[in-house]
């Protein structure tokens, strides 16, 4: 079983490389509009299938107990959508007095000031065996918060401002995330005993359509104009962008402390969908409240970065991170005093 699954995280870590490297040297197949079509492959039928798979695997019981799980539900939006933009706002005061471009600061602002995204948190979650159900709750609650709340926190930090289009951006969600979950667990009701007796490949499943998100990502990447910036600016940007690693171990932090009431798995729910921004909704919105900008492109252009970065962090990440948490869980089920 161990030697399993070693094989997988190595194969899954060579199918990062195999996706990201495919992205550089073709970038045209999988771009919105080329052949791949990831407008809808992944928008749609992706984000629908990591629902669906995970309506499907998750017991129901575990999905309701996870839903009056108050305390993780507050800790993961006030950091996402308050301390994140608020951290950000306050560290680029700094970054004002160097020679970094304005706009590129600001678009820094723009990616703490996004909503979570629907699908890599959730799928990167599954990886590590940690609390989907809360993940699943918290990316789509989050996403449907962000909605409303993105546009005010860009008027507050930027003082930029427009109608955002809450129709068709929630029905979108509706359909690519509810709908598919509770499909998924309706399905799950009547083949129970067959999946509880085969056990299917649920965990391949989320990874493949998670090679499939980083390859299509990296595709818009690579042949974004955006990306055309002097080198200096880049190397900068990067590395303020490394600032996730920081939101990641504050958030580790935060919920491994004595009496936090976080289980480990709670804390790899909160490690991951506290610190990803979503780009699917973030572009759009950004392309909405900066119509007709000149400075658009630049504003764009950490989010664009950003992105990728935090699938590629997370996918790197995702076996120490499950070594920290079965050890801990081992630990806690040693330290339990038997009766």
């Amino acid at each position: 079983m161990r030697l399993l699954e070693r094989m997988r995280k190595e194969w899954f870590m060579v199918g990062i490389v195999v996706a990201i490297v495919g992205a550089k040297l073709e970038p045209s197949f999988g771009v919105n509009g080329g052949p791949l079509k990831p407008e809808i492959t992944v928008s749609y039928i992706a984000v629908a299938t990591i629902f669906f798979n995970s309506g499907l695997s998750l017991k129901t019981e575990e999905l309701t107990s996870a839903l009056v799980h108050l305390k993780l539900h507050l800790f993961i939006q006030i950091f996402t959508l308050a301390f994140f933009p608020a951290t950000i706002w306050l560290f680029l005061q700094l970054l004002s007095i160097t020679s970094i471009n304005e706009w590129l600061l600001k678009g820094l602002q723009t990616v703490g000031c996004m909503p979570p995204p629907v699908s890599s948190a959730v799928i990167l979650t599954k990886a590590v065996g940690g609390n989907e159900a809360a993940a699943i709750f918290n990316s789509a609650f989050g996403s449907f918060l962000g909605i409303v709340i993105t546009p005010l926190l860009l008027l507050l930090f930027l003082g930029s401002s427009s109608s955002v289009p809450f129709t068709s951006i929630f029905s979108q969600l509706f359909m690519t995330v509810v709908v598919p979950l509770i499909i998924g667990q309706i399905v799950r009701r009547y083949i129970k005993d067959w999946l509880e007796r085969k056990k299917p490949p649920f965990g391949a499943v989320s990874s493949s359509v998670l090679l499939m998100i980083i390859y299509t990502t990296f595709c818009d990447t690579f042949s974004s104009p955006h990306i055309d910036l002097d080198k200096l600016s880049l190397v900068l940007i990067m590395f303020i962008i490394s600032i996730q690693l920081s939101f990641m171990l504050l958030t580790f932090i935060f919920s491994t402390r004595n009496n936090s009431g976080f289980t480990p798995a709670d804390t790899v729910a909160i490690m991951f969908c506290s610190t990803h921004k979503s780009l699917t909704l973030g572009i759009p919105m950004l392309k909405i409240v900066f119509a007709g900008h000149e400075h658009l492109s630049l504003i764009s252009v950490p989010l664009l970065i950003y992105h990728p970065a935090q699938i590629l962090l997370g996918s790197v990440l995702v076996p120490t991170i499950k070594s920290w948490m079965v050890s801990r869980q081992k630990g806690v089920k040693l330290t339990r005093p038997t009766v």
